[in-house]
């Protein structure tokens, strides 16, 4: 069956994009999954933070702030996002680490100091001795990651766009100006193919004789656990922790924590270390007045780095048609609108988005070429 784009992988990155490219041509989005988001799409811990990642990150991220603040009404019934915050915590000794942070305040996106009195009325679990300095974003908010990733699969449906579920790519090849894209079940075809494969897009790029561009996915550990009954945490904010990577999201009568870990692994259906959780247990009962008696449910995600950790955006340079989407690393949920403008604007018309460019952000900072120099 022939397609004027394919897309592989129907986590948030394949399908906005392929909702993008679907005005434009008739699109295949194919999962190897038999449900899209399945990895690490269905596994995020659902922020929108604004001064999260390096500044390129940022950039993109705040081009994406209009799309989330507000979606187009066919896209959701539902706002997709609502206010959590975040409250960056210092122990003895580290208060210094706190600075950082508050220089990323702006007048859009501001980060207070709070007292440690203040601190402890919104996270009221803490040790008040393990609380020296705080900050506050008042602007951090969830994200409906369900509903957005829902809401692009019935744009791209509506549009006319097929998706494949359980089609496993085993086979890639170009003859005659076209990708020829086979699974154990059948052979689809197109002149462009967008590798939006997350963990496996190496595997497809070297499927279709390409160099790989050294994607590196990295384990990200949780863990469910349950509050005190009658202690609903559930608006509070998000915690950081200045001198390590865990955080700790509060949610109805229970609190997800994770070690902010990034262990890298082979491309899998990633699962929790038993260790890493033991360590993580201790560590919230030494930070907390927490006392672990079970744990609720513990899972791991994959988030992909590239060596720069800057998301790769363009075709390749060895072959024609073949265009790269990959490598977002914790970050390619909130980047999604603006990376999938970007790949609509590459594919079909041939020219870097002016509204990226104009943020900072070059297409030699975005193209897959970089990292082969």
């Amino acid at each position: 069956m022939t397609f004027d784009f394919i897309v592989i992988g129907a986590g948030i990155s394949g399908a906005s994009v392929a909702e993008a490219l679907a005005g434009h041509g008739k699109v295949a989005l194919l999962e190897a999954e038999t449900a899209p988001g399945y990895h690490t799409t269905g596994r995020s811990a659902a922020l929108h933070t604004p001064h999260y990642g390096g500044p390129l990150v940022r950039a993109i991220n705040s081009l994406s702030r209009d799309f989330f603040h507000n979606p187009p009404d066919e896209l959701c019934e539902t706002p997709l996002l609502s206010r959590r915050g975040a409250l960056g915590l210092a122990g003895p000794g580290h208060e210094a680490a706190l600075d950082d942070v508050l220089a990323l305040s702006t007048a859009a996106d501001p980060v207070v100091p709070v007292s440690p009195a203040e601190a402890l009325e919104l996270a009221p679990y803490m040790r008040p001795d393990r609380i020296a300095a705080a900050v506050l974003e008042p602007g951090v908010c969830d994200i409906d990651v369900a509903a957005f990733h829902q809401g692009y699969l019935k744009r791209f449906r509506k549009q006319g766009g097929e998706l494949r579920t359980a089609f496993r790519v085993d086979n890639l090849t170009r003859s005659e100006g076209v990708w020829h894209v086979s699974s154990a079940q059948e052979t689809l075809t197109a002149p462009v193919i967008v590798n939006a494969a997350g963990a496996w897009a190496d595997q497809i790029g070297q499927m279709a004789g390409l160099r790989p561009i050294g994607l590196v996915p990295k384990r990200r550990t949780a863990i469910m656990v349950d509050l005190p009954d009658g202690l609903d945490a559930s608006h509070n904010p998000v915690i950081d922790f200045a001198g390590v990577a865990n955080y700790i999201k509060p949610e109805k009568g229970r609190l997800m924590v994770s070690p902010g870990d990034e262990t890298p692994m082979e491309p899998q259906d990633v699962q929790p270390d038993e260790f890493d959780i033991a360590v993580l247990v201790d560590w919230l009962e030494r930070e907390t007045t927490l006392k672990v008696r079970r744990i609720g449910h513990s899972w791991a995600g994959l988030r992909c780095f590239v060596a720069d950790q800057a998301p790769v955006v363009g075709f390749d340079e060895d072959t024609d048609g073949f265009f790269w989407l990959a490598g977002q690393g914790g970050f390619g949920i909130m980047m999604a609108p603006a990376l999938a403008d970007l790949g609509k604007c590459l594919i079909v018309d041939g020219r870097f988005d002016e509204r990226i460019k104009a943020a900072g952000v070059s297409a030699g900072d975005l193209d897959p070429a970089r990292l082969r120099a």
